[in-house]
């Protein structure tokens, strides 16, 4: 066997993702035996691992190396499914959050007892294979401005209260509530790159939480559009319900009031680069605070290898659901290839 097919054989063992699954090959729907899922599900994983950009290079390659599909689970080639069956099995996948589930019992398993240094939080952009949904027009405005009169109102006046931002909202929500409120479909993004420049794209975003040593703790998806610091708070508590951290560390997209209140309230330590918004010269971090904001560097080599390594390149599949599925099998195979090299 090749290197390769050594290191897909100890990521499959670490995963164990068959116990995952919910069918098996003896469930029967309407008389009709569905096809093995677990073979199906492995050999997604391969697909992440080997880099392979569509399922029709994941079948070939399956097809013509022997050793690669006894690996994913079929023993003959007659046994492989069309592509039809792979593709009606991912949609499962992605309805059943296979990969979100894998990915929470390897941070249960190998870091709930852990006490992690830091957590570095970042984003990178997923080019989608869609159109971007158009945003509703919003109503239309009055053209005469109504000017509200200082001071006190009048007893028979009424004011509109104030209406609270997401962030605001989002300090009294659990994490699976402000998720459901951040948009998920696929719009148009845009974000200054490591150079400063600024580069567009329609497709997603993927927010990730990684520790010191690299393991992805949490990821989420929403829209192109969405600002990084909508979603530093949901990831926050998502993190501390999982594991057990002492600092966050972000860079300037973060720095908010909202975002430093609830990373203290639960108990870490916030390191946020400073947003200079219309000052001239950027506010300087503190000595302490510069030697471990540089710790940030992992999850922007976790950005490079999911996108280059891992897949995140090649979503070739439409829908939320299914891209984060696509996103997630690549983020459990970097969890365990980052778990071998710690052992190794």
């Amino acid at each position: 066997m090749t290197e390769k097919e050594i290191k897909l054989i100890t990521i499959l063992e670490i995963l164990e993702i068959e116990k995952h699954l919910l069918w098996k090959s003896t469930t029967q729907i309407m008389g009709r035996k569905l096809k093995e899922r677990e073979a199906i599900a492995r050999s997604f994983v391969a697909k992440s691992v080997y880099g392979f950009s569509t399922t029709r290079a994941l079948i070939e390659a399956i097809t013509t190396a022997g050793s690669l599909r006894r690996i994913c689970g079929f023993e003959y080639i007659s046994c492989i499914p069309s592509e039809s069956t792979f593709s009606r099995a991912f949609a499962e996948f992605a309805e059943c959050g296979l990969g979100e589930k894998v990915h929470d019992e390897l941070v249960k398993k190998h870091l709930k007892e852990e006490l992690i240094g830091h957590i570095s939080r970042d984003s990178t952009n997923i080019v989608g294979r869609e159109k971007p949904i158009r945003k509703k027009n919003e109503a239309t405005k009055t053209t005469k401005r109504t000017t509200k009169k200082k001071g006190r109102p009048r007893k028979d006046e009424r004011r509109d209260t104030k209406e609270l931002t997401r962030l605001e909202r989002q300090q009294g929500k659990s994490f699976q509530e402000a998720l459901n409120e951040l948009p998920t479909n696929c719009d148009c993004g845009a974000k200054k790159n490591s150079k400063g420049f600024k580069e567009t794209w329609i497709g997603f975003k993927l927010h990730v939480d990684v520790n010191d040593c690299g393991l992805p703790i949490s990821a989420v998806l929403t829209s192109a559009s969405l600002h990084d610091s909508q979603v530093a708070i949901p990831l926050m508590k998502m993190t501390s319900a999982k594991i057990n951290y002492c600092y966050d560390v972000m860079d300037a997209a973060y720095d908010a009031e909202a975002i430093n209140k609830v990373s203290k309230e639960l108990g870490h330590v916030p390191i946020i680069d400073k947003n200079p918004r219309n000052e001239k010269e950027p506010i300087p971090m503190a000595p302490h605070e510069k030697i471990r904001y540089k710790e940030r560097t992992v999850v922007e080599r976790f950005n490079s290898r999911i996108k280059e390594e891992f897949g995140a390149n090649n979503v070739m599949v439409r829908g939320a659901k299914k891209v984060k599925s696509h996103l997630m099998f690549g983020v459990i195979a970097i969890f365990a290839d980052h778990l071998i090299k710690l052992v190794t």
